[in-house]
């Protein structure tokens, strides 16, 4: 689950979904730039963890995760899976207790850690 969780975290911010695909309009973000910001990356965490404000585009990654998740993120684009593992990785290398915050919320029984393992190995990611 936990590298669902960061999959899928910059979906939307990457790409947000509207009927059967994720649009493309959001493909253009600086995913450095958010990284790079401790307060741009909490700011995301937070809305997710619902314990701040969401941005319009963090507002739609938190009514999509769940989907995405649960799809395989099948609704993304070569695109918006290169970013999503570009902000796993970093996430998981670099703020590990966000990691840890998101992975309660999104999957407190485990469900997707396992649905993902094989896959988060192959991309040589350390649950």
């Amino acid at each position: 689950m936990k590298f669902a969780v960061v999959s899928f975290l910059f979906v939307v911010v990457v790409g947000v979904a509207y009927g059967e695909e994720y649009t493309s309009k959001f493909d253009n973000v600086d995913l450095d730039q958010i990284l790079q910001s401790d307060r741009l990356l909490r700011n995301y965490i937070n809305c997710l963890l619902e314990k701040g404000k969401c941005t319009p585009d963090g507002a739609e990654l938190k009514k999509n995760l769940p989907d995405a998740l649960e799809n395989e993120c099948a609704k993304c684009s070569p695109k918006q899976r290169d970013g999503a593992k570009k902000v796993i990785h970093f996430i998981i290398e670099n703020k590990r207790s966000y990691w840890d915050e998101l992975a309660a919320k999104y999957d407190p029984e485990g469900t997707y850690y396992k649905k993902y393992q094989a896959e988060a190995k192959k991309e040589n990611i350390n649950l």
